[in-house]
């Protein structure tokens, strides 16, 4: 997985590409430093680039998802398609994080 950031007064937002797997979870450590960094009020992640995530992958969405309401930093989940979006789906994690399909 790759990611890229931009960072505006309203927001930070991270766009993630490649694939989501537990072989990243080292690089989650990254994304949540950018979390603890912002004084945005909304942390967007986008995940329109991302070909697949697994298990692991959608527990670090959780990770974010608790480190961001910590912070009391709302956390989008931006633009998930094929795979990604199905796998979303089927664990109901819109019913936990604000997912934006």
């Amino acid at each position: 997985m790759d990611f890229k950031t931009t960072k505006t007064p309203d927001a930070t937002e991270v766009w993630l590409t490649g694939r989501l797997e537990f072989t990243d979870h080292d690089r989650l450590s990254d994304i949540i430093s950018l979390v603890e960094q912002s004084t945005a009020r909304r942390f967007v992640l986008d995940l329109s680039g991302l070909e697949f995530i697994d298990s692991a992958g959608l527990g670090m969405l959780l990770i974010l998802q608790d480190e961001t309401e910590s912070r009391n930093i709302r956390m989008i989940v931006r633009g998930p398609a094929g795979d990604v979006r199905r796998s979303i789906e089927l664990a109901r994690l819109s019913e936990i994080i604000t997912v934006e399909f």
